[in-house]
């Protein structure tokens, strides 16, 4: 684990932008000693490593899941998570509202956009977006909240098209604003930028960075 890079990196962010250490594959030492230097958001992407990690760690963590998740999942992480970054249908919407039921809460989403030019990422586009939102079983939904957009760039070292992309998600989430959310004063959060595109994603507007490897070292 690299501290210095650490506090770098969190000096480097306005106020307005909050850091998500991406601890995917972690021990819960290392989680405990980035804990133990004040980080209280951490992302994870597999729900039943999230839950076992949840159970032994500290319960003042704000725990994100950041990765594709499948509906038979949610029950795992419904109890505690604070944020899902990556819901991209309306069934996942549904068994999320479901879960957070049960325990009584209600959970914070983003909605995931695809962005970039490879296939192998997940997300809407927008016209599937304001199908979704229109939807009537949408309006119903109590115990969930969306609170924003999600998306990653493409692989590439192109700033350029990275920037383009990120300029993307920044003109959806001022569409969905404007059209959707306008009188909801929770929807504010874009999460975009990781290790090495997160300034770029600062410049087009992101409130949320999501950095792993430049903090715990590589996988």
């Amino acid at each position: 684990m690299d501290l210095n890079r650490y506090f770098s990196i969190l000096k480097s962010l306005p106020e307005e932008v909050r850091l998500v250490a991406v601890s995917k594959t972690k021990s819960v030492e290392e989680i405990n000693l980035l804990y133990a230097h004040g980080q209280r958001i951490f992302g994870e992407n597999k729900a039943q490593e999230l839950k076992e990690k949840y159970e032994l760690l500290p319960k003042d963590i704000e725990w994100h899941f950041i990765g594709h998740l499948q509906t038979n999942k949610v029950k795992y992480i419904a109890p505690f998570v604070s944020m899902i970054h990556a819901v991209d249908s309306l069934p996942l919407l549904a068994e999320i509202d479901k879960q957070a039921a049960k325990h009584h809460r209600t959970i914070p989403c983003l909605l995931q956009f695809h962005i970039a030019q490879e296939d192998t990422k997940f997300g809407l586009n927008l016209e599937e977006c304001d199908i979704l939102l229109s939807n009537p079983q949408f309006g119903v939904f109590k115990n969930v909240e969306i609170h924003g957009v999600m998306g990653m760039a493409t692989y590439t070292d192109n700033t350029t098209q990275i920037k383009q992309e990120f300029k993307t998600l920044a003109t959806i989430f001022h569409h969905l604003k404007s059209n959707y959310f306008k009188d909801k004063d929770y929807f504010t959060e874009i999460s975009m930028g990781m290790t090495d595109d997160y300034l770029l994603a600062i410049e087009e507007g992101s409130t949320l960075v999501r950095i792993g490897s430049a903090i715990f070292g590589t996988r």
